[in-house]
């Protein structure tokens, strides 16, 4: 059997920044050098309604700019579990030496579909601890077939083995440590979008990238918890844009490009700007390549 790759912290003098340490469908990491000239110069709290792989948040710590807390939520349960898991002092060096012994079974299918298989069971959650669930999480999220993380309606993890022809990184270790200094004094939360009204307050800077609107009807993965997010969903999201709006939030909102969302969202009073990011995640090769952002704030940028 092949060695695994796994990365091993290193001393160093200065603290290692924190990326995403999941693969995430539509992740910002590659869009932040069009995002950050679009951040708004102050505000109070960060608020991130669909956390997803966390890159912007991230970003924002390491830039020094989360001097007034954090709010990250997303109604995916294992996901969230994984940041809770992370935040944890108790759990981190569990969890690390956990992801070590999942990273020495990196090349063995049968193995990967052995893990995949705990959330068939009807008493996942009450046989295995959060710590397990997060390490599981991670592992095939880094181990399966492009880095796609898709759950069926069961709300079951069904994205096949990647068939690597070298050990795949796993995990890094002086990153997972990174993440654990961002998550302290955040308050995660795992609720649907429209909550967020709630916990929202005059001055909060509330990020929203949701599950876009698809850009044809051969390209319409719109979901990571099992239930696809709508139209309809699109709609009531323009309305928590507005009531955000109205409070005194400044909003910045990510979505395609396309008509719909510009009638959604572009309304007056609205500030549009493009992007361009890449698709990395898809079944087939001729559809993977360069597509169209629109970038929505409430303030000027």
């Amino acid at each position: 059997m092949r060695s695994p790759t796994v990365i091993k912290k290193h001393p160093s003098a200065r603290p290692a920044p924190a990326s995403p340490f999941l693969k995430w469908a539509g992740g910002k990491a590659q869009l932040l050098g069009q995002l950050s000239p679009l951040l708004p110069a102050e505000f109070g709290r960060y608020i991130e309604v669909f956390v997803g792989g966390g890159a912007l948040f991230f970003h924002l710590f390491n830039l020094g700019r989360m001097a007034h807390g954090a709010i990250l939520n997303d109604l995916d349960r294992e996901l969230i579990n994984c940041y809770r898991v992370l935040q944890d002092n108790a759990n981190v060096k569990e969890l690390v030496a956990l992801l070590g012994r999942h990273a020495c079974q990196s090349m063995d299918a049968d193995y990967y579909y052995g893990i995949r298989a705990w959330d068939r069971d009807p008493h996942f959650l009450e046989r295995r601890s959060p710590i397990q669930r997060a390490a599981r999480m991670i592992f095939l999220n880094h181990t399966c077939f492009n880095g796609l993380y898709r759950l069926n309606s069961k709300g079951q993890f069904n994205v096949p083995y990647g068939k690597w022809a070298a050990p795949p990184t796993v995990f890094v270790e002086d990153n997972l440590l990174a993440c654990h200094r961002a998550l302290q004094g955040v308050e995660l939360k795992q609720e649907s979008f429209e909550a967020c009204r709630e916990w929202a307050r005059k001055g909060d800077f509330v990020y929203l990238d949701p599950p876009y609107v698809p850009l044809s009807r051969t390209s319409n993965f719109t979901s990571y918890t099992g239930t696809p997010f709508t139209q309809q969903d699109q709609r009531r999201l323009a309305s928590v844009f507005e009531r955000l709006d109205a409070i005194g939030c400044k909003v910045l909102l990510s979505n395609s490009d396309n008509a719909a969302v510009s009638e959604l969202f572009g309304t007056d009073g609205r500030h549009i700007k493009r992007a361009v990011a890449r698709r990395n995640i898809n079944s087939k090769g001729a559809a993977r390549g360069a597509i169209g952002e629109l970038i929505v704030s409430n303030y000027p940028v």
